[in-house]
């Protein structure tokens, strides 16, 4: 079965979302926490969680997404926006617990000019002051573009941060299709080369969850310009190729593309028909 979904707005609440991913065509969807440009949390509507979490059952959802503000920047030069990631991210993961065994990804952040090493040791820090022992959330770093000084944009950096967290075991990877290719990765032409050298560095066991964007920009241009399924630099064949591959046709993915939801609806669809 094709586990897929796309990014909708979770003002409405758990059990809204699940009837408009329904709606689309969807069996799972990616929702911000809170605005994502920063702010604070809409209060937890426990008689919502409880209807979601039965009609989650119901309705064989297996898995939903929660993507961190994008103004979660844990490697900052800043100290007062460090201290906002780690109040964010920590009141993020207490509330994913109301929903049990689900996904959280977060952008790794921006160095700021500090240099790579310190980037990572200090979005290692962030994780290791916020997971804890009994959490039943899986936290996500995102593959990234590598745009000014995104941490991120490489396996090898994955691997330094999930290397120096004690919880390791509650941290995976997301792999963005447009931020991977963007990034360097060939996976037009390369598919399996890149899944093997993913697994070589990180292991294809963290991998949890795929984000399908087609690219505005080709390899390695560091943009991150997200496009319509089939209608960028990867094109519909690659997007083929990545939901039937035996090491991620298992996986839920995740639409970040330009659209509306009718527009969803019509990608979910195309990718539902291309799938073995």
């Amino acid at each position: 079965m094709l586990t897929i979904g796309a990014h909708l707005s979770s003002s409405k609440g758990y059990t809204a979302m699940l009837r408009q991913a329904e709606e689309i065509g969807a069996n799972t969807f990616q929702f911000f926490t809170r605005n994502p440009r920063g702010g604070t949390a809409k209060a937890i509507d426990e008689k919502d969680i409880e209807t979601f979490l039965a009609l989650m059952e119901e309705k064989n959802f297996p898995v939903i997404l929660a993507h961190a503000p994008y103004t979660l920047n844990c490697c900052s030069a800043k100290p007062e926006v460090r201290e906002f990631a780690l109040n964010t991210f920590a009141d993020d993961l207490r509330r994913m617990e109301y929903t049990p065994n689900q996904l959280y990804n977060f952008h790794p952040g921006s160095h700021v000019g500090q240099g790579e090493e310190k980037g990572i040791e200090l979005i290692a820090e962030t994780l290791n002051r916020v997971l804890f022992k009994d959490m039943t959330t899986t936290v996500l770093l995102e593959t990234m573009a590598g745009k000014g000084s995104e941490i991120g944009k490489t396996f090898e950096e994955h691997r330094s941060i999930i290397d120096r967290v004690e919880y390791s075991d509650k941290v995976g990877v997301c792999l963005d299709t447009c931020h991977i290719s963007d990034g360097g990765y060939d996976i037009v032409h390369n598919l399996d080369g890149v899944l093997d050298e993913f697994d070589r560095v990180i292991g294809i066991d963290r991998l949890k969850a795929v984000h399908l964007n087609d690219s505005k920009n080709p390899i390695g241009a560091h943009k991150d310009r997200h496009e319509k399924i089939g209608e960028g630099y990867l094109g519909k064949e690659t997007f083929k190729k990545i939901i039937n591959h035996p090491k991620l046709k298992h996986l839920p993915f995740f639409l970040e593309t330009p659209n509306e939801l009718d527009g969803y609806a019509r990608e979910i669809a195309l990718l539902r028909s291309l799938y073995k």
